[in-house]
């Protein structure tokens, strides 16, 4: 495979990656017993199909309600508004296009998106490190504990391919041409809050970088071609930075103009917690739950302290300023608005970046294959512990 064209190369180990997700997902199907979807050993199209995916499926077919829909007590019950309109859209036209079914449609769009994404996560991670590397970075994010989810009608696979190609605009500093993929990111799935903030501190880390270098060289004569394109940069990534700001809140300003409700993304979001949005709060809630009243309130600073390490590490500084901050930012992100349960596992994937950390941690080809190991048996756990259904004493199950 060595001389075969990179493309090529990452296409098949996303390919071989997704038919071992399959067969995780047809032996579980066997043993999915009575779920509110369909009979009991459901086929491997029925399976993946559950889930977010009937929320996607109801979007896409029925739009999104004009009036949120509450229960007895005015609380707002879960709703398509909580899932970004991307997706479904282009779920719904496949559908029209070639008179498949809304949910097949989703299916395949998530498994091309998320062959995109392999390929530009290629050439994202071939800007800080060799081939052997990067192939290396695409094959431990195909066989993640959570990639199965990149072949099942979720926004996932398409959010990803989104973001990866904007870090890498990004990165390339190519920041004019991001802004139109940054804005159909933001249309996928929460990830523009964060972007906005990463995108924000590298303006802020740019223009420290400008004003550290005039002041030790001093420019003679005006500043010439190289200062004006260091400004005419500064000016598309401050363009960038505002435009990213306004895209993050488009889909909560969307749900306000059709339900008039200035709330309804973020009540609707929260239907699903059971009580309102308090930031940082549902991890020290968590963290008692787990561990108890003492360490419990310990856990988020440990968690913290823990992460923090990781990003100074040597091998995740060497993937770049760029992806560093991204990795910071959606963590934060991730601190501040979520609320900690099984859905976290899922949540994680846009810390991909982190898989060329991992890579470059080692150059053991025994180390190397372990992780791969290891990430496909945490796999079968993921979709049995969590995609399979199986009713809980108290009602419902968890989600993956």
């Amino acid at each position: 495979m060595a001389g075969w064209p990179w493309w090529l190369q990452v296409s098949l180990v996303f390919v071989v990656a997704r038919l071992v997700s399959a067969c995780i997902f047809m032996a579980a199907a066997i043993h999915q017993g009575t779920n509110p979807w369909f009979p009991p050993a459901p086929d491997y199209w029925n399976f993946v199909t559950i889930w977010d995916g009937r929320w996607y499926q109801e979007a896409a077919d029925n739009g999104y309600p004009a009036d949120l829909p509450v229960d007895a007590n005015g609380v707002v019950k879960e709703n398509a508004w909580a899932f970004y309109a991307l997706f479904p859209l282009l779920g719904r036209g496949l559908s029209a296009i070639t008179g498949i079914g809304t949910l097949p449609a989703l299916t395949l769009i998530a498994m091309m998106a998320g062959l995109g994404a392999a390929l530009v996560i290629f050439k994202l991670f071939r800007e800080f490190a060799g081939r052997r590397e990067a192939m290396w970075g695409v094959i431990f994010v195909s066989t993640f504990p959570v990639s199965a989810i990149l072949q099942v009608p979720y926004a996932e696979s398409l959010n990803l391919l989104l973001l990866s190609s904007s870090l890498l605009l990004v990165v390339r500093r190519h920041y004019l041409a991001a802004i139109p993929v940054v804005l159909l990111m933001c249309l996928s799935r929460p990830t523009g809050v964060p972007f906005a903030a990463m995108v924000g501190l590298l303006l802020l880390y740019r223009l420290w970088q400008r004003l550290r270098s005039t002041t030790l060289t001093p420019v003679v004569g005006g500043g010439g071609a190289s200062a004006h394109t260091s400004t005419r940069s500064l000016l598309s990534l401050a363009a960038l930075v505002v435009v990213t700001g306004l895209g993050a809140l488009a889909w909560p300003a969307i749900a306000w103009a059709v339900t008039g409700d200035p709330a309804a993304y973020t009540r609707t979001e929260t239907a699903w917690r059971g009580h309102d949005l308090v930031p940082f709060k549902p991890w020290f809630d968590t963290g008692r739950m787990l561990f108890g009243p003492v360490l419990g309130v310990l856990a988020p600073f440990v968690f913290t302290a823990l992460f923090v390490l990781v990003m100074i590490s040597k091998p995740v500084r060497a993937i770049g300023t760029e992806l560093r901050l991204w990795c910071a930012c959606y963590m934060g992100y991730l601190l501040v608005f979520l609320h900690p349960q099984t859905s976290t596992f899922r949540m994680l994937l846009p810390l991909f970046p982190l898989a060329l950390g991992a890579v470059l941690l080692s150059k053991s080809k025994a180390y190397r294959g372990t992780v791969v190991a290891m990430f496909v048996l945490l796999q079968i756990v993921w979709v049995v512990w969590l995609w399979a259904w199986a009713p809980l004493p108290g009602g419902g199950d968890y989600p993956p």
